[in-house]
């Protein structure tokens, strides 16, 4: 897809994914979290990297062996047929052009609490947590100048992302040390089981999906998106996520944990955990605090931060819709390369306009987020199984990274990503699920004009898939009272029927891969790679 001199390093390849990492999440996420869940919430952002961590070790062996850009969009139909390919790349391109206005409504959003008197045109930017109509016009121009910055070429945006990637770490850490020394208060954690955990402990697992954890820790797939534009890929892509990742995590936590001991004793005593209120949470936190000079330098970060993940998933973006135009379910012309700089150009205006039309919908960065982090995981329920599935159907593929305890993670992360699922709570669980199915006509009519070969086929492969995704709905709906259902399975049963159901649905899965045309195609990009000595 590109010249060589454009293919892009290990130190910019993890700056770019750490541009796309630490985007609105670290502005908007500890306060988010600790809302919810209290004190505690420190422990939702380890299970959220837990979670993306176990599924992000699924893709580095198939992202090694089928470096392609916009890859993550073409491993189901890999290994099952076209049905659950187009699932898993609806799902994930969902996700996706929703991060890219979450991204433009967290810069407005910090905008609409500017402090100066000169700023007071922003504040009606903002009604009651929801974008109006003005800061809407705001949120496109955003979106717009994200796309530009990526329409000329890769080498463009890497010089951009890894520029701004050294502001986006150095502002937090600054952060956290200045929020240290102005207010430190350990008690704040409580000293007792009570104190730490106020709302009990579904919380915890609520602010997880619901907080914008899940949503922070996505953008390892930007790594695997990159594929074949990624020098010596069969090293890099499994150093990229992994050091982008652990980075990022050690950061949120930190950060959580900042949060919580900085929040003055007394405002807690007086208003509860639940009764924090803040529009710009750690320029406020500043503000609070006395520190007025780091307010204003969050509220620049409020630009930079999201500006960086907005520009960096406009790639990855793009890359995901080209990847379904190669599956043959949505128009030719969206997957058309510019020759000149190698980029699909159509797809990123088609989604620079859904996105927008995203954001006029939904324009809460609350909900955005939410529905974001559900989409995701249901795009990366596919990944274990998948992997799993290669390994049998395909044990002569080469696999320049063989990971010895896929086997056992597999699994583990398939449950985790299915709670998470849950985690979302009715009816968001169930909404997503149907945003998913609106694509379905796509698929069907492009099935029908290509005579429906091996449709049937691809149907039966996709059989767990579709039976899975009725069972979380109604798990939703009759679950416990925690996470908004009916209460008919109480928690934490639900939790023990969620794990037993998915283990069955995985193993199903597995089971139902089908050898079709796609299989064949990933064999011949497979040898691309062949030559290289296998590593773990």
């Amino acid at each position: 897809m590109n010249t060589n001199n454009k293919k892009i390093a290990l130190f910019p390849l993890v700056m770019l994914a750490l541009g796309s990492l630490i985007g609105s999440g670290w502005l908007f996420g500890s306060w988010e979290a600790t809302k919810i869940a209290g004190p505690a919430a420190i422990i939702s952002w380890i299970i959220g990297g837990l979670i993306i961590g176990a599924i992000a070790y699924d893709y580095v062996e198939i992202g090694a062996m089928f470096p392609e850009s916009g890859g993550m969009s073409k491993y189901a139909q890999y290994s099952h047929g076209s049905l659950l390919g187009f699932i898993a790349a609806w799902a994930n391109w969902v996700s996706l052009i929703t991060l890219i206005p979450i991204e433009a409504v967290a810069a407005v959003q910090y905008m609409s609490s500017w402090p100066w008197s000169w700023a007071k045109w922003t504040h009606h930017f903002l009604s009651g947590g929801v974008i109006t109509t003005s800061g809407l016009f705001v949120v496109f121009g955003f979106i717009i100048v994200f796309t530009l910055l990526n329409f000329w070429s890769v080498k463009i945006l890497t010089h951009f992302t890894s520029l701004i990637s050294v502001f986006k770490i150095g502002v937090p850490l600054l952060t956290i040390l200045l929020l240290t020394m102005s207010g430190f208060h350990p008690g704040n954690y409580g000293t007792s089981w009570h104190q730490f955990m106020p709302y009990g402990s579904a919380p915890i697992f609520t602010a997880t999906s619901a907080a914008g954890i899940i949503f922070s820790f996505d953008a390892f797939q930007t790594v695997i998106n990159m594929g074949s534009e990624i020098t010596n890929p069969r090293k890099n892509i499994g150093r990229g996520i992994t050091i982008s990742l652990l980075i990022s995590g050690i950061i949120y936590i930190i950060l959580q944990s900042t949060f919580i001991t900085a929040m003055p004793p007394a405002m807690i005593a007086k208003y509860g955990w639940h009764g924090i209120t803040f529009n710009s949470p750690f320029a406020d936190m500043a503000i609070l605090l006395g520190i007025h000079w780091l307010s204003v330098l969050l509220y620049m970060d409020a630009f930079v931060s999201p500006f960086g993940t907005g520009v960096s998933f406009v790639a990855s973006t793009a890359r995901a819709l080209f990847a379904m135009e190669g599956n043959h379910h949505i128009p030719r012309f969206i997957g058309k390369i510019n020759p000149k700089y190698g980029i699909p150009r159509a797809a990123m205006l088609v989604d620079t306009v859904l996105s927008m039309v995203m954001v006029s919908v939904f324009r809460s960065w609350a909900v955005l987020a939410t529905v974001l982090s559900t989409a995701t995981l249901i795009a990366y329920l596919t990944g274990p199984v998948t992997a799993m599935s290669l390994r049998k159907m395909g044990p002569k593929l080469h696999r320049p990274v063989r990971l010895k305890r896929l086997p056992w993670i597999a699994p583990i992360s398939f449950v985790l990503a299915s709670l998470a699922t849950y985690w979302a709570m009715w009816p968001t669980t169930v909404q997503v699920i149907l945003v998913i199915l609106l694509g379905l006509p796509f698929y069907f009519y492009y099935e029908w004009k290509n005579g429906f070969v091996a449709t049937r086929k691809a149907f039966k492969a996709s059989l767990w898939m579709i039976g899975y995704l009725i069972f979380i709905s109604i798990m939703s709906y009759i679950g416990s009272k925690q996470f908004n259902g009916q209460n008919w399975i109480p928690y934490p049963l639900d939790f023990v029927v969620i794990i037993l159901a998915s283990l069955g649905f995985y193993y199903w899965g597995i089971k139902s891969y089908v050898v079709t045309a796609d299989y064949y195609k990933a064999e011949e990009l497979n040898k691309s790679v062949a030559g290289e000595d296998p590593e773990d």
